[in-house]
């Protein structure tokens, strides 16, 4: 069973007095859809799990590979717009906790934030990254340029371009920051995290096959749950699933609402 905390029922997960911003992370977005059906959602479940409660949940459509500044700047304009006035509770995945740092420290977006929790989110960035510029950066960037297409995102996720970035993008007093980490053990991974997975934890040590334990846990609290970079966002494990031992993640984002409220 991929678990990290205590299930908590619908019941016991707290109505927040702001909306929450689910962010989503590189590639991602908020939902896929076809003929005005949903197909695939970004955060499966978790929306619904936290709405059920009576929360207020929004999750904004940022650009797929645009750099952290870029994405910051459409969070902010997707929260004065959908949220006019009072405060947000930010959740990130991945790069979106990037984006939410960045918006809150650099954007003026301080007074409008109460908590950003990061998921996954490589804040010291990740050494799949550093790999794969290394290797295919000169092969790629032409194509990319040719199609007119952005991947600036590539690079703000490196660990140089971490180190830079957190030297100006600091935690704001006022500010909570919480941060969940991935551990993805072998026994879970499938093939598709083993390369990124080995490149890491050569490099960084425990990690969820893109993000190390170390380059996640930020801010006032970390928690460590065990699964893939994906699954923490409730997508899945596909080993699990087969042998009939995954459970829905969604109920754990009830902790977090319950460690926000706390300090609300």
């Amino acid at each position: 069973m991929l678990k990290g905390l205590p299930t908590v029922s619908v019941s016991d997960i707290p109505k927040l007095n702001d909306p929450i911003v689910l962010v989503h992370g590189l590639c991602g977005c908020d939902r896929i859809s076809l003929m005005g059906r949903t197909i695939k959602d970004y955060f499966p479940g978790i929306r619904q799990q936290l709405e059920a409660a009576g929360n207020r949940v929004l999750v904004p459509r940022l650009s797929r590979m645009r750099g952290v500044s870029t994405r910051a700047a459409e969070l902010k304009r997707f929260i004065e717009k959908r949220v006019p006035t009072g405060a947000v509770h930010l959740i990130g995945h991945s790069m979106g906790g990037l984006d939410g740092r960045y918006m809150i420290s650099q954007l003026g977006m301080a007074e409008r934030v109460k908590s950003l929790t990061t998921i996954g989110t490589p804040h010291r960035g990740t050494a799949f990254a550093d790999w794969g510029v290394q290797r295919f950066g000169r092969l790629v960037a032409p194509f990319f340029q040719l199609l007119g297409l952005s991947y600036q995102a590539f690079l703000d996720l490196t660990t140089a371009a971490c180190r830079r970035f957190n030297q100006v993008v600091v935690n704001v007093p006022g500010v909570r920051y919480y941060a969940v980490a991935g551990l993805c053990e072998r026994e879970w991974m499938g093939p598709e995290w083993r390369l990124p997975h080995e490149i890491v934890s050569r490099a960084e040590g425990p990690n969820d096959g893109v993000v190390s334990v170390a380059s996640a846990s930020w801010g006032d609290h970390t928690e460590v749950w065990e699964g893939d970079h994906l699954n923490l966002v409730n997508w899945p494990n596909r080993i699990a699933q087969k042998r009939g031992m995954w459970e829905s993640l969604a109920p754990d984002y009830g902790c977090i609402l319950q460690r926000i409220a706390a300090c609300e």
